[in-house]
Order: structure tokens, then sequence, then C-alpha cells
């Protein structure tokens, strides 16, 4: 190589800046610069809210009765809260039971007895022990129990035999203005029951039929609670009367109410398939329903198990003694009172 090539070579070499060669090992810094642009404004722009659904009349009833029946289970649990408290002799809070001027709601009282501050000790007072309930109490507990269910159930019947359920005295929804329902139609099963229930007060006695109502829950059953002492006459009506002609007993029960028993029969008619349901009450301390197995042999098991489990005495079974349990077991392990005398077993 000449002298004059090898001086034009080291002038390039050192014409070469450090600027030119950052510049040549970035090629793609633009490309980079032009990828972190900011978004445009149509691509800022928010999607539009999904349109609300209307409510329609039938869901505001609902949610306004719903709201009613709140208020009401906050004011009978306050009521029942302030009964135990009285009770247990606790009182109530001084000034913290006052509310504020402006509140559309009535918050809780606070408790008498704050919780200690820090630095005080964490010592706090015993809780107040609960009253024993007599046996008075009880006993009165379980009437009334009853006798709302009696009354739920009258209220039912007679709402049935009207043809619908009584309006509310603020509209049939339960809101302020609301209109009432259209009445229920009648049971299909109502001229069956109105038929046996005469038939009972005619052939057997007047006061045989102590209620008579459709339990629609149950396919629209008749179902009937008869007197007592006119059991008897009335299954042998349910058996042998040609309209009724219930030669089959599908199934027994017993039922322990606590203020009473009662066992339950399920005649049946074969032929027409149509059945019954028959109610008998009796005393819970000395319980006792004449037998049906003298009229229908099916309820010979089913009443030696209720005499087992429930205690339910059966004058006129043919062999009435225990079917499950030994014969020398102490009580009735279906009663709601029934207390083992080996916890273990």
């Amino acid at each position: 190589m000449s002298e004059e090539n090898k001086r034009d070579d080291d002038n390039t070499i050192e014409n070469k800046s450090p600027e030119a060669e950052d510049v040549a090992a970035k090629p793609d810094d633009q490309p980079a610069e032009a990828a972190a642009a900011p978004p445009t404004v149509e691509d800022a722009a928010p999607a539009p809210a999904p349109e609300r659904r209307k409510e329609t009349d039938e869901e505001k009833a609902a949610r306004r009765k719903a709201t009613l029946e709140a208020r009401e289970a906050a004011k009978v649990a306050a009521a029942l809260a302030a009964a135990e408290a009285a009770k247990g002799g606790a009182s109530a809070g001084p000034a913290s039971a006052q509310p504020v001027a402006g509140d559309t709601q009535a918050t809780p009282a606070a408790p008498a007895s704050a919780a200690p501050a820090a630095g005080e000790g964490d010592a706090s007072a015993p809780a107040p022990e609960r009253r024993k309930e007599t046996d008075e109490e009880k006993a009165a507990r379980r009437k009334a129990a009853l006798e709302a269910r009696e009354a739920a159930k009258a209220a039912a019947a007679q709402a049935a035999a009207q043809g619908g359920a009584p309006a509310t005295a603020a509209g049939g929804d339960g809101s302020p203005g609301g209109d009432a329902p259209p009445p229920k139609p009648p049971s299909p099963s109502q001229p069956r029951l109105d038929r046996v229930a005469a038939m009972l007060r005619e052939l057997v006695a007047e006061d045989a039929v102590e209620e008579a109502y459709i339990n629609e829950a149950n396919d629209h059953l008749p179902t009937l609670v008869i007197k007592n002492d006119r059991w008897e006459q009335a299954a042998r009506l349910f058996c042998d009367h040609a309209e009724l002609d219930c030669k089959y007993l599908r199934n027994v029960s017993g039922v322990d109410y606590e203020t009473h028993m009662e066992v339950v029969y399920y005649p049946w008619n074969m032929n027409a398939r149509e059945g019954y349901c028959v109610k008998v009450r009796t005393d819970r301390d000395n319980p006792s329903v004449a037998s049906a197995t003298p009229i229908w042999e099916t309820a010979n098991w089913n009443e030696r198990e209720i005499y087992d489990l429930l205690g339910v005495d059966f004058p006129g079974h043919p062999d009435l003694r225990r079917i499950m349990m030994p014969d020398d077991w102490v009580g009735h392990p279906l009663r709601k009172d029934y207390v083992p005398l080996d916890p273990e077993v």
C-alpha cells in the first residue's frame, strides 16, 4: 500500500465521532418514541353505560312489602329484647338512649357499662344470670303458641271459605293505596269436604267435626279434626258408608304439640282414588285415642309405633306393646320433653 492511501485511511478513521457511533448503534429509537405517543381523544372516551331496567309495579309492591315486614320484625325484636332485659334486671343506658335530633331512624342505645378505656384494666362487670323459666311460664308460652297457630288456621280457613285472602287496610299487597288481589278460585276438593263434614254431623253427632279445611299444600287434601270421643263412630262411617267407601288406611302418624297430642289418619277410597286426612286430638298428660285396628288392620303396627315413641294409648288395640324400643325402656323418645336416662345412648 502506498503512503498516500495510508493517509486517506487514517483520516477516515479519525473522522468517525462518538455521536455518529451512537446513532449507528440505535436504529430503533425512533419507532419506540412513535409507539409511546399519547392516545387520541376518541380512544380515551368511556363506553356508554348500560340502560337501567325500569322497575315494574309488582316489583315495587314486593319491595315495599319487604321493607314493611323488615320494620315490623325489627319492632318485635326490640320489644323482645326489652322484655328480656326487664326480666334479667338490666337497666337501660342514660343519655345514650336519646336519639340525635334530625335522625330519621332511632339508633340503639349504648350499654350502661361502656368498655374500659386504655390503661384502666380489662376487668368488666359479669353479665346478669338469665332467670330460669318456671313450669307455669312454659305452659303459658306453649298455650300462646298453640293459640297463635289455631288463629292462623282459622283465618286461612275463613279466607278460603270466602274465596280469597282478606285485603289489608293499606291494600292487598301491603303497600299504601294498593289494589286488593283477585279472589282465589274455590278448591276443587271443597265439595267433597263439605259433603263429608255434613255426613259426619248428620250420621255421627252434631259436634263430631271440630274443624274442616282444605290443605292446599298437600294437593288440596280435605282435612277434618274429629272430636276424640266421636272418632270410633267416624272411622266406621269412613270405612262402611257406600259413598265414602274408604276400605284402606294409607298411614297413621302421631304429633307432639307440647300442649296436646294428635293422631293423624289417612283413609283412602281405592275405587274413586280419593282420600282424606282425619286428625284426633288428645290430652298430653294422659293421651288416649280409640284404636282403628279393628276397622283397618293396617293401623296395627302404626299405632304400636306411636304408643312406643310418643306414649299414646290406643284402647281396643289387639296387641299394644313396644315395637322399636326394648320393653324396659324408660320414656318415649319422640316426645319433645324426652330426656334419656343415659346420655351416651
